[in-house]
């Protein structure tokens, strides 16, 4: 549970996902996050690099951890589904 928890915190999953493609630095996240408030951001780095899921290096830039990895590879199925459901909602809602 304390997993659901974690990517239940607004902009924990998003982070994650902006964080897919290799390491950022913090104003590219922030403007990646669609510019989230500073303070936002860096209380939940402190809470994703605490749980391990994204590590600070040395040139201050943020990266997925190997745990990062499998977390953000265990959002692609969902991914995946809200692109159908989203297709299937535009469906209902053109008839």
């Amino acid at each position: 549970m304390a997993a659901l928890d974690l990517f239940g915190r607004r902009w924990n999953l998003r982070i994650i996902w902006e964080l897919q493609h290799g390491p950022v630095g913090f104003r590219a996240l922030q403007q990646r996050c669609d510019n989230m408030s500073s303070s936002v951001l860096r209380q939940r780095l402190t809470e994703l690099l605490d749980a391990q899921l994204v590590a600070q290096g040395p040139d201050t830039t943020y990266a997925l951890t190997e745990l990062g990895h499998g977390a953000y590879l265990a959002l692609r199925p969902l991914v995946r589904w809200s692109g159908q459901w989203a297709s299937k909602m535009a469906e209902d809602g053109e008839a």
